[in-house]
């Protein structure tokens, strides 16, 4: 009994909660993060001509766990991804080139990033990622410039995006993003 409470505290304190989602619901999770990456890369390699790593943004797989995972968290919605990655790679860009310390752009790159993303209202945690390989993501990346906002990062972002909708919208506990499933509920309300 004391350390089966022992325990049920120690997993509270850590922050592990009870996961009620079904079985189906952690396929199509998986399902669909592994359809999202997949359209990123076939998108960058197909229409990007990239034969290289440095059109596609690592950050896409943390976003593809809110998309795909936790698909009405208010992080995982469409200005989040959008605004959050787009903002950020912009604001990383500008550190890596305006300071000359490597170590300190990355750092402020970051930080402006969270910042910039609190005040227009798209925070989405990739972004930071985002940011930070804008300025330490290498000679690849580092050559595109600002290019790098819209190739890869709004691209990528616009792909998976795309690849949530179609993912999640058939399934209404899932439907993506949370606004179009309150619209296809009050269609139906009409309806009746």
């Amino acid at each position: 009994m004391r350390l089966r409470r022992f325990v049920v505290r120690f997993f509270h304190l850590l922050g592990i909660q009870d996961n009620n989602s079904g079985h189906f619901e952690k396929f199509m999770s998986t399902l669909g993060g592994f359809i999202g990456i997949t359209a990123v890369i076939l998108v960058s390699h197909d229409f990007l001509g990239a034969d290289d790593s440095s059109m596609i943004i690592a950050s896409m797989g943390a976003s593809s766990v809110l998309l795909f995972a936790v698909p009405h968290g208010p992080l995982s919605q469409p200005w989040a991804v959008l605004g959050g990655h787009t903002l950020s790679a912009f604001i990383g860009v500008t550190c890596g080139v305006v300071v000359p310390d490597k170590y300190i752009a990355a750092a402020l790159a970051v930080g402006l990033s969270i910042g910039a993303m609190h005040y227009l209202r798209c925070i989405h945690p990739p972004g930071g990622a985002t940011a930070l390989t804008a300025v330490i993501g290498g000679g690849a990346i580092q050559s595109l410039g600002y290019q790098f906002v819209v190739t890869p990062v709004l691209i990528n972002a616009c792909v998976i995006l795309i690849a949530a909708i179609g993912i999640n919208f058939p399934f209404p506990a899932r439907r993506y993003p949370l606004a179009l499933n309150r619209y296809v509920d009050r269609l139906k309300n009409l309806r009746r």
